[in-house]
């Protein structure tokens, strides 16, 4: 939201910019038309346009209400002094009475833009409107066109703030219909990528696990048990690679390419990881140190726990983000894991529920390692897992 009113505001100061010095730029060439302002006054009302001009700009640069303040009482100025320094004691000539309509509309009317955002706004955007127009009634008061010149100033004022209005109400609903299109844009991209890799996953799983289960359900007729033993062998490298978050390549049917375990450090794991979960929604940030090495088999069972750890948090937390934090000193490696998510109350899980008991801290403590368990309702969880080096 505060980006979609920056951009509104943005927009709005460069209305002001474009109207008003358009409207400056206009009734600098009515003060030097022959026969019209002449003398000490023209070159006054000159120099205030020239400084309205300049206030103008500034007030579309940032927006701040002193330079709107500077640029009515210059307007103001510049009627006064062509309505009674120019020819004292004669009514405004046709050129004046231009000169003061001009001055009195688009120049000065430009503020609307930048005062329509708020209350206080407002107040001063009447006030102003309320002198300009009783200024203009009061130098015209003998002139021919009179009549005319109120009619013309109060029309623009009132268009003037009406379209500033419009694209002040506007801006923010066409933001917000954009900011949908781009969430229901990333969600059916989202489900396509799940469904792609759910496609995948089957195709794996037939390729491989299913023929050797199928094998084995046929008792292997027609397969040497040396043969069987090394499919299996090749399908539980396989499962575990996918389980630390790996991507085979299938190189023939039934047949995948994949990276050896043992010679991954514990960053490159943990970027597999991350993406892993990345594919399926969870977005994981990642702090602290990463390129640490560790014996193949504790490797596998810190980023099994991890692992399990962040699918708890992308099923039962009810957030999309997580934050874990890697430290490790002379012995020891650590993840810490947080979710901002609903929690839980520790001493309401039941014995039958096995995914931390097992896959957690029995894994851990198989290695020598350790896991320690932080949550409560609505405040979160956290999971600090330890493993030696």
């Amino acid at each position: 939201m505060q980006r979609i009113l920056k951009e509104r505001d943005r927009l709005l100061r460069r209305a002001v910019q474009a109207a008003g010095l358009t409207g400056s730029a206009t009734t600098l060439a009515c003060l030097f038309v022959p026969g019209g302002v002449t003398g000490d006054a023209r070159i006054a009302a000159v120099a205030l346009v020239l400084l309205l001009a300049a206030a103008q700009y500034l007030l579309g640069s940032t927006g701040a209400l002193r330079w709107a303040v500077l640029i009515v009482l210059c307007g103001e100025g510049t009627i006064l002094i062509v309505g009674f320094a120019s020819h004292p004691g004669v009514p405004p000539n046709l050129i004046e009475e231009s000169v003061i309509g001009m001055v009195a509309t688009a120049p000065m009317c430009a503020i609307a833009a930048v005062l329509i955002t708020s209350a206080r706004r407002l107040l001063l955007l009447g006030a102003c409107f309320a002198l300009t127009v009783a200024t203009v009634a009061v130098v015209t008061v003998d002139a021919a066109d009179r009549v005319i010149l109120l009619t013309l100033t109060v029309t623009i004022w009132l268009s003037f703030t009406l379209a500033s209005w419009w694209i002040a109400q506007s801006v923010p609903r066409v933001m917000h219909r954009i900011a949908a299109i781009g969430r229901a844009h990333r969600a059916e991209r989202h489900a396509s990528e799940l469904e792609a890799q759910r496609r995948q996953d089957a195709r794996l799983l037939h390729d491989t696990v299913l023929a050797t289960l199928t094998l084995l359900a046929h008792s292997g007729v027609g397969v040497s048990p040396a043969a069987l033993q090394k499919q299996a062998g090749d399908d539980a490298r396989l499962l575990r690679q996918l389980r630390l978050g790996g991507l085979p390549t299938p190189s023939r049917s039934g047949g995948y390419t994949l990276e050896p375990a043992s010679v991954l450090t514990l960053g490159d794991t943990l970027a597999a990881v991350r993406q892993r979960f990345e594919r399926v929604g969870l977005t994981v940030n990642w702090h602290g140190s990463g390129q640490v090495q560790l014996p193949t088999n504790v490797l596998d069972s810190f980023l099994l726990a991890l692992s399990e750890c962040l699918e708890n948090v992308r099923r039962h937390a009810g957030v999309d983000h997580a934050d874990v934090t890697i430290t490790d000193d002379d012995t020891t490696v650590r993840a810490m894991i947080t979710d901002t998510g609903v929690g839980f109350d520790l001493g309401q899980v039941g014995s039958e529920r096995l995914g931390v008991a097992e896959s957690v801290i029995a894994r851990l403590r198989d290695v020598g390692g350790n896991a320690r368990l932080f949550s409560s309702p609505g405040a979160g969880t956290t999971v600090v897992l330890e493993v030696p080096k």
